[in-house]
């Protein structure tokens, strides 16, 4: 067995033409989807990049516990687990540059090989130390302009000096390393590839032919990084946030349609499996809001894309599953390709059972650390909030204290306790540390971060752009059994119940 996993980042399900979109010309996700199966109701984990990243590796969710860190002692990484039981070679391609900050430098580690490609975002690149920043200030949106060192904006400013032309894009020279690796491996077998870009996420730069397409007219500075929170700005600033991200994704498109006639040219269809898909989607002006980690975990950040080929199944292809699936699926899906057994500690179920349409869980759980508990149960999600945010007990359970990006702060640490081995922790006791206000994460990804905080019930039957909270009791009370049951199954800690009302003794 081979197999292909691309990984895209903040990449929205509702974009795509073979989930309904538009705006957008997908041709080449609209390919995939006839050679696979594409599943209709796959949800996210844990949120958001690397508590994604997490639960993809291990099969386990962990935003009841832990909020973004690394890969944990007692986590099972499905890279070692393929390593260890069947010997295949894993290889990581990626220019997320999480992987390399505090609070994810365990993960890559996992593969037998890797290749980081720099220049996304705000990875600490190129070193320019007198920057012409007043030539740059009257380039960017003040927005997304800042000559402070170390700060993501004017690291992102200098780095964009070095890519011009198209081959320097980092996504493209993922693929590019990509094409190499299948180009000398493509003789060998039992292998797995992991091409991972940060594409679409923001900021929404792409080479110039993929923006001619979506045009706004826009005269002003560059404006491709919409903030955090709710919209404030004008109609024609909105409109060319928005086009930027639909240049991404075309050329996410492109990069896509690239592999995919690698697949045809060296026949790897017979023989190679290919996983597609996203950590999570990302607002454009949906609700009221940009991006994601202030607000309700709507159905545009949480529903998100997935595509499976299966090359022990070829009647499968152009097929479409109904089988609710979610993020935690992927690790037990490789293992089942390669003929590993999941660990006892893994919740996911594999991809190739429910590629069929057969439905063996009834419910998914989702959420941020510190935020709402969500579930989804193919109609109906329903978001259960603490009543006090600012009130609501909570505790970083872990061995490794770091956060995105520094250790956890002394002050933080300073009230931590040792809890006894959780369920999931192969014996192992652990630091149990005090969420507080001055917590590096508190107003980042924390609890101090949302701007909505109102438990909600949505039936996406008849409010598929959930518009309208529904009330009605016996929904919601079958749906927060389903969330007690998914929550204790999972091993969360006894204040995980508390902080958001429910008994984890009561039957259901």
């Amino acid at each position: 067995m081979k197999a292909v996993f691309v990984l895209f980042d903040s990449l929205n399900r509702h974009m795509l033409g073979c989930y309904g979109g538009t705006r957008v010309p997908t041709p080449n996700f609209d390919r995939l989807a006839r050679r696979s199966v594409s599943f209709d109701q796959h949800y996210v984990g844990s949120l958001p990049c690397m508590p994604a990243r997490r639960d993809m590796l291990t099969g386990r969710l962990t935003f009841l516990h832990r909020s973004w860190g690394p890969l944990e002692p007692f986590d099972n990484a499905f890279p070692e687990i393929l390593h260890k039981e069947t010997g295949t070679y894993s290889h990581l391609i990626t220019d997320h540059f999480h992987y390399w900050e505090d609070g994810g430098a365990t993960y890559h580690n996992r593969y037998d090989s890797y290749e980081f490609v720099r220049g996304q975002e705000g990875v600490r690149w190129k070193a320019m130390v007198q920057p012409h920043w007043e030539r740059l200030r009257e380039k960017y949106h003040a927005r997304q302009f800042s000559d402070a060192r170390r700060s993501y904006f004017g690291q992102n400013i200098i780095n964009r000096e070095f890519i011009k032309a198209e081959e320097d894009f980092p996504s493209v020279r993922c693929f590019a390393e990509g094409f190499d690796f299948l180009e000398r491996n493509k003789d060998a077998d039992n292998w797995l590839l992991q091409i991972e870009t940060f594409d679409p996420h923001e900021p929404f730069t792409a080479p110039a032919r993929f923006k001619e397409a979506f045009d706004t007219g826009w005269n002003g500075p560059i404006r491709d990084w919409p903030r955090y929170g709710r919209v404030d700005e004008l109609p024609a600033e909105c409109e060319e946030l928005r086009a930027n991200y639909y240049a991404v994704v075309a050329m996410c498109d492109d990069l896509l349609g690239q592999l995919l006639d690698w697949f045809d040219a060296n026949e790897m269809w017979k023989d190679t499996a290919l996983v597609v898909t996203t950590d999570h989607g990302f607002l454009l002006g949906e609700h009221d809001f940009w991006a994601k980690n202030r607000m309700n975990l709507y159905e545009e950040v949480a529903h998100i894309p997935l595509f499976l080929h299966d090359p022990r199944h070829p009647e499968r292809a152009g097929t479409r599953s109904q089988a609710l699936t979610q993020s935690i699926d992927l690790a037990p899906t490789f293992l089942d390709l390669f003929g590993a057994t999941p660990p006892a500690e893994n919740e996911g179920i594999s991809l190739c059972r429910m590629a069929d349409g057969t439905a063996p869980r009834d419910g998914v759980l989702f959420g941020y650390f510190g935020g709402a508990v969500n579930v989804a149960d193919g109609r109906y999600t329903y978001h259960r909030f603490p009543e006090d945010l600012s009130k609501q007990e909570l505790y970083q359970y872990t061995l490794m204290p770091t956060h995105i990006f520094s250790p956890f702060s002394t002050e933080e640490l300073a009230g931590t306790t040792i809890s006894p081995p959780l369920g999931f922790t192969k014996g192992a006791n652990l630091l149990k540390v005090p969420v507080i206000e001055r917590s590096p994460m508190y107003n980042n990804y924390g609890p101090g971060a949302l701007l909505e905080s109102e438990t909600r019930l949505y039936d996406l039957a008849t409010d598929p752009g959930q518009e309208a909270p529904l009330s009605d009791a016996a929904v919601e009370g079958r749906l927060a059994a389903l969330m007690r049951r998914l929550m204790t199954e999972n091993g969360a800690p006894p204040e995980a119940f508390a902080r958001i009302d429910l008994d984890p003794s009561a039957a259901g």
